[in-house]
């Protein structure tokens, strides 16, 4: 990892009046590498260069900004985004007056804003987001007349939002979501004639109301989720741009306004309110609407179907509309509503006798939501052709039919705050957008994937195919600098429906082939299929690494007026009161939380018995209707064996929904191989893990009544108790195995939606959406590659499956073991990481079963049998913890033991001889 601290060399490197220098300068004004550009402007009257961009993008680096920062005086662009930079910004970048992008989001920054950062006349981006900031935001801001964009939010920043900023001439895009602000709302952020997105998510307004004012803006996005704000839903009929309006969470009272919206509106979330009324009719009529939220309110009256009437639905449009828990009692009009429409009514009086045109609007399945996709658009059948084998080449997926030999490059893009809900209807637009600006034809960028995280914000994987100059041997190589230029100086024009964007990872160079050998078709397609599935797993886990989960307690206050939900009764499961847990845990306080997921934060308690739990606690996106998540403890309560994570009880009140199980002392497995571990794991123990791991798959797929198949196997999912027995955990996504048909035929797989953690994905599942038991096994094959190496699967742009089978292939396997695990015999190892690659398989037919995975185990455990004995002496200390957000006390072992010198030749009279990993 390199220290941010080294980049003050630059200058001083630099600024060297040599002739090598200055030659260099007249070649090439930047110099670049993967992520890293420097550019200079020139050579000044002193003889010095001068550093006019300074951009080290997901470069690994830390350390903290030092005050010599501000001695780079002719500094345009300083961009550091997503490294681990610590500690405050300095006051003395106020020096550096030339700057006009100052990027530094993904951090690790702790302080507050200097207040010089408004001498920064000339900046038009400031952006801070995902970092640790604190303390207000200065009132000096308001001098920053050049900024269009300022993005402060995922911090801790506190107090009154300045109103001083209305006097921001420029200012498009206000992001302060995710913090801790408090007092009112400024009424004069409606004088901002240039303010199109005013986004303040999740922030502490007290009492406040909402600005009559807000509802004659130009604004084009409105977001204030979980605010704490009262009195009534302003008149926005005056708002002709407005696409975007969240007000849920809040405790908005009084009927919602019955004047016409704009015909822009794509999303309307009025959710979880105390609003009363009926349904007014200017929400009929909206052509681009894809999401109306009313649930959790106190409506009432008739359904308007005209809401869905006369609407005309292109193939990729939907309409999401979400009544639940409101006094409606019935619906006007016609009751049939198209198939892109999702109408969900369970709660409402009407569902109580309801006929059977409604029923089946009553049940809690929730469909039409994008969360993750895929492009719709379909590569074409090309036929061969000869492309150079240099470079990773294949053919383009084109909307024209067209074929090419192209080179594809693949950009991790981000979309902060977009104005709709639902991607497909815009994602040609977007293509186009992005194509116009690149200079390119529609037809060589392609959407490769997308998903929707907290925000809600949107990810893209975007792949663009550079097309192959056939009187050339090379691509263009300012084509590529082109590209990267335009990304890296986000010199976008804005967007009014896709606003703000992050780039995670720049645009690499196409990969080179080492052994200039001709590939084929099926080869070359194959490669570029991995190429991009590469860059999804990049952007997914980037993107999950980044994003924190800021709502705070008072959120459980704006739960409570959720209807109760009923209970059931199943032996040996306990039905805690949602009191009892909170007590349990200290409110949910955040000392007692021990690890956060998809579904929500996770925290220890210690019940009126004393007895230790872990209490999963949904978050309000994750919470499940009331059948799925009793079915779903239904199923949990079936599954007992030594190696699962044992369900205790759960809690379904005061709209809640909390699991409650046994505690597992010693963490995930993830927490023990992290390189920030002080602790180690001998082999044997390793493969007991594996072992362990194996035979609670194993029972789920043959044993557990229904069979079940996991679907998210990964180290973070695999506990250790106290004594380090593995027990796999979070069934949260889990499905169940195929079951036979009427005419006694087993389906092979299950056909889902592609859910699970990149890096542990199965890549023919990826494919073709369908799961099998062979799946859960490559997942398990990547757990063993990570007991064998440490590595995550996923580490610096390196996948750990290609990693160990260049290796292993090369000779060099050795060069891959963790030094940490000790001494080990050859034999065993071997055979460990043939099963482990064996499970990595690209095609699930080569992969062993898990039946198959158990027995080979238990005879490898069975050869080091003596060498484990002697190695599970291990001892507690309450001082040994492992670095994680827990606090528990982890088991440490005897370190004379774990270099003791056993050797191989002690296990297998002296045949096979120790090997230390180097």
């Amino acid at each position: 990892m390199a220290s941010v601290n080294a980049l003050l060399a630059i200058k001083e490197k630099l600024n060297d009046p040599t002739k090598h220098l200055k030659s260099w300068k007249k070649r090439d004004p930047c110099k670049s590498n993967w992520r890293g550009v420097f550019c200079f402007d020139r050579i000044g009257p002193d003889g010095y260069m001068h550093v006019q961009q300074l951009q080290m993008l997901n470069m690994n680096l830390s350390g903290s900004l030092s005050p010599e920062f501000g001695q780079l005086s002719h500094l345009e662009v300083l961009d550091l985004m997503w490294n681990k930079i610590t500690g405050s910004i300095p006051k003395e970048i106020g020096n550096i007056v030339s700057l006009e992008l100052l990027l530094l989001n993904g951090n690790q920054l702790s302080g507050s804003l200097p207040d010089e950062i408004g001498l920064l006349t000339k900046l038009k981006m400031f952006q801070v987001d995902l970092n640790q900031l604190s303390g207000p935001i200065p009132k000096s801001f308001a001098n920053l007349t050049s900024v269009k964009h300022l993005h402060l939010n995922n911090n801790s920043f506190s107090g009154q939002i300045p109103p001083e900023l209305s006097q921001l001439p420029n200012i498009v895009h206000l992001l302060l979501d995710n913090n801790n602000l408090t007092g009112y709302l400024p009424p004069e952020f409606s004088d901002i004639s240039s303010l199109r997105i005013l986004q303040l998510d999740n922030n502490h307004f007290d009492g406040s109301e909402i600005p009559a004012s807000y509802g004659s803006t130009k604004l084009l996005k409105l977001s204030l989720r979980n605010c704490s704000l009262q009195g009534a839903v302003p008149d926005l009929s005056r708002t002709p741009y407005l696409h975007f309006l969240d007000l849920s969470w809040n405790q908005l009272s009084g009927s919602i306004p019955s004047r016409k919206l704009s015909g822009n509106m794509t999303t309307i979330d009025l959710s979880n309110n105390n609003l009363h009324g009926s349904i007014p009719a200017n929400f009929s009529g909206l052509p681009n609407l894809q999401k109306l939220l009313l649930e959790n309110n106190l409506l009432s009256g008739s359904i308007p179907s005209t809401l869905w009437q006369n609407m005309n639905f292109s193939a990729n449009a939907k309409l999401k509309l979400d009544f639940r828990y409101n006094l409606l009692r019935d619906i006007s009009g016609h009751t049939n509503p198209p198939r892109n429409v999702t109408l969900r009514l369970q709660g409402n009086p009407l569902c109580n006798d309801a006929n059977a045109s409604i029923v089946q609007f009553c049940g809690s399945v929730a469909g039409g939501d994008d969360t993750r996709g895929n492009s719709t658009y379909s590569s074409p059948n090309c036929a061969v052709q000869r492309c150079p084998a240099d470079y990773f080449f294949a053919y383009t997926p084109a909307f024209p039919a067209r074929c090419f030999c192209v080179a594809p490059l693949s950009v991790q893009y981000r979309l902060k705050s977009p104005s709709f809900s639902y991607f497909p209807p815009y994602e040609r637009s977007f293509v186009e957008y992005m194509a116009e600006n690149l200079g390119f034809q529609p037809f060589q960028l392609s959407v490769y994937s997308y998903g929707w995280e907290e925000g809600p914000r949107l990810w893209i994987n975007l792949t663009i195919f550079l097309l192959f100059d056939n009187n050339s041997s090379e691509l263009n190589t300012s084509e590529v600098q082109w590209i990267k230029g335009k990304f890296a100086t986000w010199s976008f024009p804005a967007s009014d429906i896709f606003g703000p964007y992050d780039i995670l990872d720049c645009p690499d160079w196409p990969s080179r082939d080492s052994s200039k050998v001709s590939i084929s078709k099926g080869a070359l397609a194959g490669i570029i299929l991995g190429t991009i599935a590469f860059s999804v797993t990049i952007s997914a886990i980037i993107a999950i690494l980044i994003i924190r989960n800021r709502y705070s307690y008072h959120l459980l206050v704006s739960r409570k007026h959720l209807p109760s939900r009923i209970s059931i009764n199943i032996d040996g499961l306990k039905g805690f009161c949602f009191k009892e847990l909170a007590l349990a845990t200290d409110n949910f306080s955040d000392s007692n939380e021990v690890g956060q997921g998809g579904y929500g934060k996770v925290y220890k308690g210690i019940l009126t018995d004393q007895t230790i739990v872990a209490v999963k606690r949904a978050q309000v996106g994750s919470l499940q209707g009331e059948k799925e998540f009793l079915t779903e403890i239904e199923l949990l309560s079936r599954v007992h064996h030594r190696n699962l994570l044992g369900l205790v009880g759960y809690c379904n009140e005061e709209g809640e929904q909390l699991l409650i199980y046994e505690f597992m002392a010693n963490g995930s497995l993830r927490d023990w191989l992290s390189v920030k571990s002080k602790e180690s794991l001998s082999f044997p123990m390793r493969l007991r893990i594996a072992l362990g791991s194996a035979k609670g798959i194993l029972y789920l797929h043959t044993e557990a009544d229904p069979p079940i198949f996991h679907r998210d196997i990964k180290a973070s999912n695999i506990l250790l108790d106290s004594k380090l027995t593995a027990k796999v955990a979070d069934f949260g996504i889990s499905v169940l195995a195929p079951v036979e048909d009427d005419e006694g035929t087993l389906p092979g797989h299950v056909s889902t939606v592609v859910k699970g953690t990149p890096g542990y994905l199965d890549p023919e599942y990826f494919l073709t959406h369908k799961f099998t038991d062979k799946s859960d096994v490559y997942s398990l094959g990547v757990v063993f590659l990570e007991l064998l190496t440490g590595m995550p699967p996923i580490s610096f742009g390196k996948n750990i499956v290609r990693e160990v089978n260049l290796a292993y292939k090369s000779g060099n396997i050795l060069s891959m073991v963790d030094s940490k695990m000790g001494s080990y015999p050859a034999e065993c190892l071997e055979e460990f990481i043939s099963l482990a690659l064996r499970c990595c398989q690209e095609k699930p037919q080569a992969r062993p079963s898990m039946l198959e995975i158990v027995r080979d185990l238990e005879r490898m455990l069975s050869m080091t049998q003596e060498f484990s004995s002697s190695l599970f002496d291990f001892e507690y200390s309450e001082k040994s913890t492992l670095p994680s957000s827990s606090s528990t006390s982890y088991v440490k072992w005897d370190t004379h033991l774990s270099s003791s010198g056993v050797y191989g030749s002690d296990l297998l009279s002296g045949v096979i001889p120790n090997i230390t990993p180097r």
